[in-house]
C-alpha cells in the first residue's frame, strides 16, 4: 500500500467508500447519545453502526458494509465457540479541536492485525480494507466520537471463524467486524502511578505460542494472574517467562519500560512472547528523537529490582492503547515488595504521555506523519 498524505482525507474516503451504508431505521436519539459519550461506561456503551465482511474459501473477502449495530447470527457449531480462532485489534478516533477526525498510525494496527491471522490460521485483511473500515464506521458514527479533551471513541476490529465444524483445521468461513465504544480517561482523577503484581506461577502465554498475536486467549490466560495481584493490593499484573521464570516480558495488556539514570531506556525485547505495542513502537521512536538510546533486551527481574533500589532504574512506566503511558510505582510479589521513585510520577515518564498525546490529539508538530486524517 502507498502510504499517501495522511492529513488528506480523501485518501482514507477512498478506503471507506469501498463499504456501503445501510440504513439505520432506530438510531440513537440525540439525548441519549449525548448522555452515553458524556459519561462513557467503556466496553459497556456502543455506537449505532457496525462495519461487516465476510470471507470463504476460494472466493476471499467479500459484502463490504456499514450495517446497524446488533447481535450476530451464529451456529452454535461455529469453530470459534469450540477452538478459539479469533484475534482483535483496538485504536482511537480522535476529535480535535477544529472538529476534524483522526486516526493514530491504523497502518501499525493493519499490519499487526494480518501477523495475527497468519498465526491463528486465519484469512489476512487486506490493509486497505483494515483502514477502510475502521475509518467508515467513525464517519458514519461521527457524533459519537466525543469533543471532549482526553475522550474517544475506541474502535475495536476483530475476526473469527464463524464456520459450523468441530473438526480442527483452517476455518473455510470467517467473519470481519468493526464496533465502537465511547471512552473517557484512563486516569479521570489524575496520571498515578500503579502496583504490578509480578506474578510467576501462571503465564499468559510460552516459547512458541501466540503471544505476539493480538488473540482473545492470550487474555483470558492472563485473568487468573491479574486477580492474584487485585487480591493482594496491585491494580496491574506483570508476566515473568514460563521457561525460566527469570526473565519480565509485559502486563496482562501493556509493554513496559525501565529509564536509566544516565538517561537510557529499556524494554523487554520482541522474542515471539511479547505483543509488539503501536504505543511501544511509537515510544521507542519518541525516545530516539529525544536523543535517548533505546535498548531492548531480556531484563532479569533480580537485576531490576536491584537497579530500583540502587537508583541506577529511576522510572518505569507501562504503555499501551487505552492507557497511553502509565508510571509503575512498586513491584510486589510473595517474595518481595520494592517501591519505584517513592510511588511518584517520573519526569520523563510524564514527558513522554504528553509528547505522545500532544501528537494524537494535534496540538504539537506530527513529525512521523502517525496521525491519519478521516474527516475535515
Amino acid at each position: 500500500m502507498t502510504t499517501e498524505n495522511h492529513h488528506n482525507p480523501d485518501y482514507v474516503n477512498k478506503l471507506a467508500s469501498a463499504f456501503t451504508v445501510l440504513p439505520n431505521s432506530h438510531p440513537t436519539p440525540d439525548a441519549k447519545r449525548e448522555a452515553m459519550i458524556d459519561k462513557p461506561a467503556f466496553g459497556q456503551v456502543f455506537s449505532d453502526s457496525m462495519a461487516h465482511m465476510s470471507w470463504t474459501e476460494g472466493e476471499g473477502w467479500n459484502d463490504r458494509r456499514i450495517e446497524p449495530y446488533g447481535p450476530l447470527k451464529m451456529d452454535p457449531g461455529a469453530s470459534v465457540l469450540h477452538y478459539a480462532q479469533e484475534i482483535f485489534e483496538g485504536l482511537k478516533t480522535y476529535r480535535h479541536a477544529d472538529g476534524s477526525l483522526w486516526l493514530f498510525r491504523p497502518d501499525a494496527n493493519a499490519e499487526r492485525f494480518q501477523n495475527s491471522a497468519t498465526r491463528l490460521a486465519l484469512p489476512t485483511l487486506p490493509v486497505e480494507d483494515f483502514i477502510g473500515s475502521v475509518a467508515a464506521v467513525a464517519k458514519t458514527d461521527r457524533n459519537w466520537v466525543p469533543s471532549r479533551h482526553d475522550y474517544t471513541l475506541y474502535m475495536r476490529p476483530f475476526m473469527f471463524a464463524s464456520e459450523s465444524f468441530l473438526g480442527v483445521r483452517k476455518a473455510k468461513e470467517v467473519e470481519y467486524c468493526v464496533i465502537a465504544s465511547p471512552s473517557g480517561p484512563y486516569f479521570p482523577q489524575g496520571i498515578k502511578p500503579v502496583s504490578i503484581w509480578v506474578e510467576d506461577t501462571y503465564f499468559r502465554t510460552g516459547p512458541g505460542g501466540t503471544g505476539f498475536a493480538k488473540c482473545g486467549g492470550n487474555y483470558s490466560a492472563s485473568l487468573v494472574g491479574e486477580y492474584r495481584g487485585i487480591a493482594n493490593g496491585c491494580e496491574q499484573v506483570c508476566f515473568v517467562d514460563a521457561s525460566t521464570k527469570t526473565y519480565l516480558e509485559e502486563l496482562g495488556g501493556m509493554n513496559m519500560f525501565t529509564v536509566h539514570k544516565d538517561g537510557h531506556l529499556e524494554t523487554p525485547s520482541l522474542n515471539g512472547n511479547i505483543l509488539p505495542g503501536v504505543t511501544r513502537r511509537s515510544i521507542i521512536q519518541l525516545a530516539q528523537d529525544d536523543g535517548r538510546d533505546v535498548v531492548e533486551k531480556m531484563i532479569k527481574l533480580e537485576d531490576l529490582l536491584e537497579d530500583i533500589k540502587s537508583g541506577e532504574v529511576t522510572e518505569v512506566f507501562a504503555c499501551g492503547t487505552a492507557a497511553i503511558v502509565t508510571p509503575i510505582g512498586r513491584f510486589k510479589s510473595e517474595k518481595f515488595d520494592v517501591e519505584v521513585n517513592g510511588q511518584a510520577v517520573g519526569e520523563y515518564t510524564a514527558h513522554l504521555r504528553e509528547h505522545l498525546m500532544g501528537i494524537q490529539w494535534g496540538e504539537i508538530e506530527d513529525p512521523h506523519n502517525w496521525m491519519w486524517k478521516i474527516t475535515d
